[in-house]
């Protein structure tokens, strides 16, 4: 991992306000639609965040995968809630997911040593 992930969550906080205050207003409506699909509905909220965490590693999206283990992990997902979603990843999207699976695994580390030592 590049960043750590408190570095990486300021790298994309800063450049999602750059974008948005750019004037663009298209830019405004799709982020808007997609906070919009992950809130609490008749899914819970952590579901949504770990088909978003399935979807982004068969999609080959490490920036996506960050997020969405990230929030996962704030909505309460456990280490093994995100085991079985790496899993469905993998079954799903086939051995060309596994470069991603080893990012999420990092990621995830990264992450729940970060919970730990805060």
């Amino acid at each position: 991992m590049k960043r750590t992930a408190s570095e990486t969550r300021k790298y994309r906080t800063d450049m999602n306000d750059k974008i948005l205050n750019s004037g663009f207003r298209d830019f405004n409506k799709f982020f808007a639609l997609d906070n919009k699909a992950y809130i609490k509905g008749a899914l819970p909220a952590k579901t949504k965040e770990l088909m978003g965490l399935v979807a982004s590693m068969v999609l080959r999206c490490n920036e996506c995968i960050f997020y969405h283990i990230d929030r996962s992990i704030q909505e309460g997902a456990s280490k093994e809630e995100l085991y079985e979603s790496f899993n469905v990843a993998l079954i799903v999207g086939g051995s060309i997911v596994i470069p991603h699976l080893r990012y999420a695994f990092e990621v995830t580390e990264n992450i729940l040593s970060e919970l730990k030592n805060s």
